[in-house]
């Protein structure tokens, strides 16, 4: 494994888009798991799962989250699972937005803080961030640390220093969303010396920042998150085939720069992940 090598995160389906806007989004478990597999298949070592119900309602159902995790098993997928513990578009509150932990992933989302996405509010109260704290160190699941604002640095580092969260945190910077900071080369540089130093970080950006900021990452060292739930777009005015499509993009342009794809067992090592 080189030091240099960079985890090319696939976000499937997340729990904003629609499948009006890309019919190629998935929108069923079955569907998910497909995306998923060819995903993974086309190079990302970790998978960013969001639950949708058959109808392609969002989710935080167990259930639902143990048929996708199943399904990609039994295809004998071996990328780390990143499971959300989001709010399915403002559908799921309290300690049932971490339920899923319950199934034991390798890592899951740590939302560090709230954010107005648009017209409604993405709430995580600071309470509820050191319930969700607690648990995950009780499951043995690994956070990884969505920021959308440097305060959400600021909170976990917080959370950190309280006992809460532990060294060495991974943190994802979430770039562009309406409401939060700027998908800019100085937000990325800003927010990346707040990080602890011995903290691996990845970027994504939201939209048409989403190639803008799988360079940035590329250049800067960090990781990458590419896929349909930040943008469902190949091109301007050309909708993505799949997450399949997003993610052989980035692959090559790592390749392009001389930056090794780290495979599902190299990630393992680089995000300290128990085996």
């Amino acid at each position: 494994m080189h030091d240099d090598a960079v985890i090319v995160q696939a976000a499937v389906t997340g729990s904003i888009a629609t499948a009006e806007r890309n019919p190629n989004l998935p929108m069923s478990p079955s569907a998910i798991v497909q995306s998923a597999l060819a995903a993974w298949r086309a190079g990302a070592a970790m998978l960013h799962i969001h639950a949708r119900t058959v109808d392609g309602i969002p989710t935080q159902d167990v259930e639902l989250f143990n048929e996708i995790m199943t399904g990609l098993n039994e295809a004998q997928c071996d990328a780390v699972i990143n499971l959300s513990t989001g709010s399915a578009g403002g559908r799921s509150s309290g300690p049932e937005r971490y339920g899923c932990l319950a199934l034991k992933p390798e890592m899951a989302s740590f939302d560090a803080g709230s954010t107005n996405f648009g017209t409604w509010v993405f709430e995580n109260s600071r309470p509820f961030l050191a319930d969700m704290a607690r648990e995950f160190a009780v499951r043995g699941v690994k956070p990884e640390v969505e920021c959308f604002d440097t305060s959400h640095i600021v909170t976990a580092l917080a959370l950190r220093d309280e006992g809460l969260l532990s060294d060495p945190m991974h943190f994802q910077l979430v770039l562009g969303v309406p409401g939060g900071a700027h998908a800019t080369l100085e937000q990325v540089a800003y927010m990346h010396s707040l990080l602890p130093s011995d903290a691996t970080w990845s970027i994504c950006g939201i939209g048409r920042s989403q190639l803008p900021m799988n360079l940035i990452a590329l250049a800067a060292g960090a990781h990458l998150r590419t896929g349909l739930e930040d943008n469902l777009y190949y091109a301007r005015g050309q909708p993505a085939t799949g997450n399949a499509q997003l993610v052989e993009r980035v692959v090559r342009l790592a390749q392009e720069v001389g930056r090794p794809v780290a495979s599902p067992a190299d990630t393992r090592r680089l995000l300290n992940l128990a085996h």
